[in-house]
């Protein structure tokens, strides 16, 4: 059961971190109606798998085969984990803007910059997040006895 939630796990990661990519590709000043269809399609994808990477990261924290200490007593888990919260919390703010936007009967719509810097800095913090994993998983910020 550990293996498949693993590749659950880092599968989600993927579509997540290629959703962002298609999303910070996609977004632009000024989009179409047709744009904002395609970008809302892709930020529910990006919506649906932080929610399962978040699970599944849960379950692997609180119930895998490492104990939960392995994890609870690492900073650089703690770096891990406080990085991908910002990443889900500046989400917001692009998704609302999208989310108000479907209403508006104009056919081509300003995009804020803010909401492209937010998008960007999401990506930013995303990549740091692997290089977290690695030095965790290398048990790299573990006290040593």
């Amino acid at each position: 059961m550990d293996v498949l939630v693993r590749y659950v796990h880092l599968f989600a990661v993927l579509v997540l971190a290629g959703s962002l990519i298609i999303e910070n590709m996609a977004v632009a000043r000024q989009i179409s109606r047709e744009d904002l269809r395609n970008l809302l399609k892709v930020d529910a994808a990006y919506g649906i798998s932080a929610g399962v990477v978040l699970a599944c990261g849960l379950g692997l924290w609180l119930a895998g085969a490492k104990p939960a200490e392995f994890y609870t007593g690492n900073p650089v888990f703690h770096a891990k984990l406080t990085l991908f919260v910002l990443v889900a919390l500046l989400s917001i703010y692009p998704t609302v803007f999208l989310l108000r936007q479907r209403k508006s009967a104009d056919e081509t719509i300003a995009v804020p910059a803010s909401v492209i810097r937010v998008l960007r800095a999401e990506l930013i913090l995303l990549a740091v997040i692997p290089v977290l994993a690695f030095l965790m998983a290398r048990g790299i910020g573990l006290e040593t006895s």
